[in-house]
């Protein structure tokens, strides 16, 4: 039964993958359109009233108690400052150079997950996370060393620094905080918390935003990064990280640029060029030696089987 989760959380992961790689070309192209404290809002509320259904026909929705709470709002907190910095550094920063230091999501995971859990990264699995980081940066740049050394660190390149640090934070404390509830619960209070955090700081620009103007693709993208890239994949994610661990999980980050570069082909907005089959090579190695490595220990007390998420998430 374990290898079967274990199985079935390496395919989950490969689907929220492709979804995470999606969500790039879609916050670039709304990160203008709203205020980005706004739009994170949005993501979240509409993401949380949107699952709301879903959980009560389930579950029912019993409020939390405090340290339920706590848990939520700590989790939260790491994926709203993750997206906040998104939409924020788009508006500063070039896409390329976010994909850049995307990259570093997985070394930063494994270190949290060290510190916050305790696990131990062998030496064949800091060697995949060097080599995914290369590929996924030659992905970047296409092999192109003279733009790689031309990178300069801006403002918007630091607010994305600092929201991937809180999204490597995010997987190890999903497996510590988790307490055997039902996933599909966790993440809707997860998301509902989220929304809480933004209303506080959201609210008072409301009235800064002419509503009524907002391109109608604006809306378009809320909705999809709210139902496919916020349900679906924090569904994934965490039901994923407490099966296979944070590391592995965030180890998929490192197809992000590959799947970015394909799905740009398909829209006509990139071209295609051999230099970035190499990349796309020492990416997919270092994700097959994790795929090998021996999974975590798996606690019973975070390990009550739920169901695997259906298409209805």
């Amino acid at each position: 039964m374990i290898a079967t989760k274990e199985a079935q959380g390496h395919a989950l992961m490969v689907v929220a993958t492709v979804l995470v790689a999606t969500s790039f070309p879609v916050g670039a192209a709304i990160a203008d359109g709203m205020d980005p404290v706004v739009l994170t809002f949005l993501r979240f509320g509409l993401a949380a009233v949107l699952f709301a259904p879903i959980v009560a026909l389930k579950f029912g929705l019993n409020l939390p108690g405090f340290k339920d709470a706590l848990r939520y709002a700590v989790l939260s907190a790491c994926l709203v400052g993750f997206f906040w910095a998104m939409f924020e550094a788009l508006r500063h920063t070039t896409a390329l150079n976010g994909a850049a230091i995307f990259t570093l999501t997985p070394m930063i995971t494994a270190w949290f997950a060290r510190w916050v859990l305790g696990d131990r990264i062998a030496n064949v699995a800091c060697w995949a996370l060097l080599a995914g980081m290369i590929g996924a940066l030659w992905v970047v740049f296409r092999g192109d060393m003279d733009a790689l050394l031309a990178l300069r660190i801006g403002y918007g390149d630091l607010i994305f620094f600092a929201g991937t640090v809180s999204m490597g934070l995010y997987s190890p404390l999903v497996k510590r905080l988790h307490r055997g509830e039902p996933m599909a619960q966790m993440t809707f209070w997860t998301l509902v918390f989220g929304a809480l955090w933004l209303s506080v700081v959201a609210a008072p620009r409301f009235a800064d935003v002419a509503w009524a103007s907002v391109d109608g693709g604006v809306y378009a993208g809320i909705t999809y990064l709210a139902v496919f890239t916020t349900i679906v994949t924090f569904f994934i994610m965490q039901w994923s990280t407490v099966r296979i661990g944070p590391t592995k999980a965030m180890s998929y980050t490192y197809l992000n640029p590959s799947l970015v570069f394909v799905i740009g082909l398909a829209m006509g907005t990139e071209v295609w060029t051999q230099n970035f089959v190499p990349g796309f090579l020492l990416s997919l190695l270092a994700t097959s030696i994790f795929l090998g490595l021996k999974a975590p220990d798996l606690k019973p007390q975070t390990m009550r089987d739920t169901p695997c998420p259906s298409t209805k998430a």
